[in-house]
């Protein structure tokens, strides 16, 4: 009887190292922001063609922090997604943007066991005290010069607008533009969808170009009356650095939100693999595409030289 336990015992033993070699090692993704806003999906996007095929098992949960940015509102959802971790138990952690990274990442994880890989952190990760041993990543660089060289030859003047919604995100964009690329930009930052349009129009009065910064997805609502109202308005070369943000500006030379979460999820595999995220070197995004918006520069009389549309990416007639 003795002997028919033990072999009994000594099965399940087996079983049991079996089945924890064999479980499926757990990526959680945390997006700062929300499904349904273009950039948040983009990076989705790219995490989950870089799994697939993986024999992983992700899990994506998002803080929500764009539609509802005030400080209360980004600290809970910090604690929720640290809740969400411990719950979860995952072998490496995606994070994207900005907020993840000061509120989460850097108040509980810095230099814990958990590894870590951001991506969508705007500009230097220094400021969030950056590498931690733990943590590697992509910084996103918005294309700024290249979109401003595009501008130029359609100008009549240099000084630069600035036009974004109130966020953390874009006050912290507009200090980055000056600061490193020595530009001087006027900036209007709309409090809502209406005060966005009002803004639109006071500011190219006062600018002889217009970078136009991401909604954020705040006026998806409004999505058609928002095209249409800048169809009817634009006056100025106007541009963007987000691909979404194409229907609404003439020229646009466009990060690729994809190319942030395909790296993120490429580097998780690399540790799960084994590698230390310390030997993983934090990186900037290198990929853009150029998107030509005939239709607004038509409307507006501003005449797009033939070599720039030939060499666009993408063309919106």
């Amino acid at each position: 009887m003795k002997q028919a336990v033990m072999v009994i015992l000594s099965a399940l033993l087996v079983l049991t190292v079996c089945g924890s070699a064999m479980a499926k090692k757990k990526v959680l993704y945390i997006d700062s922001y929300h499904q349904g806003y273009a950039w948040s999906d983009g990076i989705t996007e790219g995490v989950r063609e870089a799994l697939k095929g993986k024999d992983v098992d992700l899990k994506v949960i998002r803080m929500d922090t764009k539609r509802n940015a005030s400080e209360a509102f980004i600290q809970q959802a910090a604690i929720k997604a640290k809740a969400e971790i411990e719950a979860f138990e995952p072998d490496v952690v995606i994070a994207s943007d900005d907020n993840a990274s000061k509120y989460l990442i850097m108040p509980y994880y810095r230099d814990a066991a958990l590894p870590f890989v951001f991506c969508g952190l705007n500009w230097d990760e220094k400021v969030y005290g950056l590498p931690y041993k733990n943590v590697t990543g992509m910084v996103e660089v918005t294309p700024v010069p290249q979109l401003i060289g595009q501008l130029k030859p359609l100008a009549k003047g240099s000084r630069i607008g600035f036009l974004a919604p109130d966020t953390i995100t874009s006050r912290k964009e507009a200090t980055q533009y000056n600061e490193i690329f020595g530009m001087n930009t006027t900036d209007y930052y709309a409090k809502n969808y209406e005060d966005w349009k009002k803004g639109f129009v006071e500011i190219q009065k006062k600018v002889d170009i217009l970078i136009i910064a991401s909604d954020g997805g705040l006026y998806n609502d409004h999505r058609p009356e928002y095209e249409a109202f800048v169809l009817a308005n634009t006056k100025i070369p106007t541009g963007s650095c987000y691909d979404f943000m194409a229907p609404v500006a003439i020229l646009n030379y466009a990060k690729v939100a994809a190319e942030q979460g395909y790296w993120g999820a490429t580097a998780a595999l690399k540790i799960l693999d084994g590698t230390p995220p310390s030997a993983i070197p934090i990186v900037k995004n290198k990929e853009g595409k150029l998107i030509v918006n005939v239709k607004i520069a038509e409307a507006s009389g501003i005449g797009i030289p033939y070599e720039v549309i030939e060499s666009a990416d993408e063309i919106i007639r």
